[in-house]
């Protein structure tokens, strides 16, 4: 039963008319939403997102459903850099918690992490997602409005920081010192206008290049974070798809790459070290935190992650492609179990 608000706020916002009949159909794939595709009785569609105010998780996890309003605005100031990287923002209503973007076709649009899966790993696919999430960052670096807009430090900590790195220090109590390290020094950042979810279930491949998704976690603060979370899943798909492995180690390498080539916010090699000292408590956070990847599936497959992890969040790499070598050499142990 949908919510009688929701179809009220597509009303009001003039995408349907009061009197049309539209079908709801719930969308998978999120545990911080509610999400709808939407087909009018005109025959067009578009989609609703709702936040929840408790994700759907195993641990307890709760976030304020502010964090709608504020994708809504990461959407609209993306949609002003890159408009082809972001779905068309048409509509949104603070007191609903709601929000209405274009429909993304599904057909024309797959899902990256579904290619990686199964095996189609294409390092200009990667280089293009760099190339977007530089861009973004170089265009919103500095800017006191966006600094302003999007102050949301304790929604950061909520959504990430303490779900990723505070709850697995619980687990790893020898690491909780350097991931308290991690958390105070990433939240003191404010240099661009941070996505907070760039993983490749948010990241639609498209004829003209990728489509983020899912900013609930925007944040101005530090851009060393969605570099090393997007990168985190590159490496961690070695272990479902160990028959990929120099793909998609290539893919990360065009991906940090394309990314320095136009993030010139800073001295790479300030923003790069940050990243590579994140990459691996994020590698960690995969397996041990609030929120872990549902493609690791044996023991020893996260055993070989928690011992590629340890040794960087002691003594952290200065450079990406140091992790990257470091970490495929460690996961290329597990037995080949490749999924076809």
């Amino acid at each position: 039963m949908i919510d009688p608000a929701l179809e009220i706020f597509l009303v009001q916002a003039g995408l349907t008319p009061a009197t049309g009949h539209s079908i709801w159909t719930p969308l998978s794939g999120g545990v911080s939403s509610d999400i709808w595709r939407v087909d009018l009785a005109d025959g067009s569609k578009l989609c609703v997102k709702r936040a929840l105010a408790k994700l759907k998780t195993t641990a307890d996890w709760f976030a304020p459903i502010s964090r709608n309003a504020h994708e809504w605005a990461w959407i609209q100031f993306a949609a002003g850099i890159a408009p082809e990287s972001v779905p068309t923002p048409l509509a949104q209503d603070t007191e609903v918690g709601a929000f209405a973007m274009s429909w993304l076709d599904p057909a024309d649009l797959p899902v990256w992490k579904q290619q990686l899966l199964s095996g189609r790993v294409e390092p200009t696919t990667a280089g293009a997602v760099g190339h977007v999430l530089g861009t973004l960052h170089a265009a919103s670096a500095g800017r006191d409005d966006l600094r302003s807009a999007f102050d949301t430090t304790d929604l950061f900590y909520a959504l990430r920081l303490e779900p990723y790195f505070l709850h697995t220090a619980k687990r790893h109590p020898s690491l909780a010192s350097r991931l308290q390290t991690l958390v105070d020094r990433t939240a003191a950042q404010r240099l661009a206008l941070v996505h907070g979810d760039v993983s490749p279930k948010n990241i639609l491949v498209g004829p003209r290049g990728p489509v983020l998704l899912d900013a609930e976690c925007a944040w101005f603060g530090d851009p060393a974070f969605d570099l090393a979370f997007c990168l985190t899943h590159l490496l961690l798909k070695a272990l479902p798809r160990p028959d990929r492995k120099v793909q998609l180690q290539a893919a990360f390498t065009s991906l940090v790459d394309a990314y320095f080539t136009v993030a010139t916010l800073e001295p790479r090699a300030r923003l790069e070290g940050r990243a590579a000292a994140l990459l691996p408590a994020l590698l960690l956070a995969r397996v041990d935190g609030k929120s872990p990847v549902e493609y690791i599936t044996q023991d020893a497959q996260r055993e070989l992650v928690r011992v590629a992890a340890r040794p960087l969040i002691v003594t952290p790499a200065m450079q990406l492609a140091d992790v990257a070598q470091q970490v495929y050499t460690t996961l290329g142990r597990a037995p080949d179990r490749t999924e076809n």
